[in-house]
């Protein structure tokens, strides 16, 4: 007959993560005015965390009085407190927080490569933070973006902008997404944008870029012409001209001719003139 005592395991744990005996760790965390020093043990960060596991394997510690000294000042020791409080028994309350602190403290748990904690806070940001996601959701996107194992939030904010792409490309902070960010968005196939606004947001966007540039085309000098063909060549092939009505590709595409490939252009006016 096996017997199971895990609960028991985890309350002693939490005993011990309590009482900071026989630790062989010092941690600080916060900067400034904001600094606590926070004691554990090295065998519970090394299975818990990829990154102590790297650190301890590497000796990128310094040590004091034989003990292993870490510093973090760019995680409150609020939050510190939160994630030393899961890597020894595994419990984690997240709803006294506000959504732009769970962001942080989902930041400082990838910082500490901390797999099972990342996939908690974007499962629970996802399904009780809605609102806040929805807030801010170009800060919020580039930051997911810059994090690879922020795969669940990613995907969520992709298909968010997909369905509801207003959110974004009518947004005032549109003109302040970053071009790799943009490519990618217009490289989906379910974004359900009609594609002459996506030809009118992609201008607006690199004339944001460009705010000396003047707004008549018909006016620009070689320079400008030159800038504007550095800023829009990646996405030029993704926008579908076919899919722009004729009056569309007249009024708005065309005056932007100058920017267009010849074999683009010559092929799409032949589409738009064919009987």
């Amino acid at each position: 007959m096996a017997f199971e005592y895990s609960q028991e395991i985890i309350n002693d744990l939490e005993k011990l993560f309590e009482a900071e005996e026989e630790y062989n760790v010092i941690i600080y965390s916060g900067e400034n005015n904001n600094i606590k020093e926070f004691h554990a043990h090295s065998i519970l960060l090394r299975i818990r965390s990829q990154y102590f596991r790297s650190a301890f394997s590497k000796e990128r510690s310094e040590k004091k009085d034989g003990k292993h000294v870490f510093n973090f000042p760019n995680i409150s020791p609020q939050f510190f407190k939160i994630i030393l409080r899961f890597i020894y028994c595994g419990k984690i309350d997240l709803s006294k927080l506000q959504g732009p602190d769970i962001l942080k403290l989902l930041i400082a748990v990838d910082e500490l490569k901390i797999q099972t904690l990342i996939l908690c806070i974007q499962e629970y940001l996802i399904k009780h933070q809605h609102e806040f996601l929805q807030q801010n959701p170009l800060e919020i996107l580039e930051t997911v973006y810059q994090r690879e194992t922020f795969t669940n939030l990613w995907n969520y904010y992709l298909e968010e902008i997909c369905a509801k792409p207003d959110t974004l490309f009518k947004s005032d902070k549109f003109t302040n997404l970053k071009a790799p960010l943009l490519e990618l968005l217009l490289k989906r196939d379910d974004l359900s944008l009609d594609e002459i606004d996506i030809w009118d947001s992609l201008i607006k966007w690199s004339y944001a870029q460009h705010p000396s540039i003047q707004q008549d085309v018909k006016k620009w000098n070689k320079e400008e012409i030159t800038v504007m063909e550095r800023t829009l060549h990646k996405f030029i092939p993704l926008i579908r001209f076919y899919h722009v009505d004729s009056e569309g590709f007249f009024l708005k595409v065309y005056p932007f001719k100058i920017l267009i490939p010849e074999d683009i252009l010559d092929n799409v006016l032949a589409f738009h003139m064919a009987p």
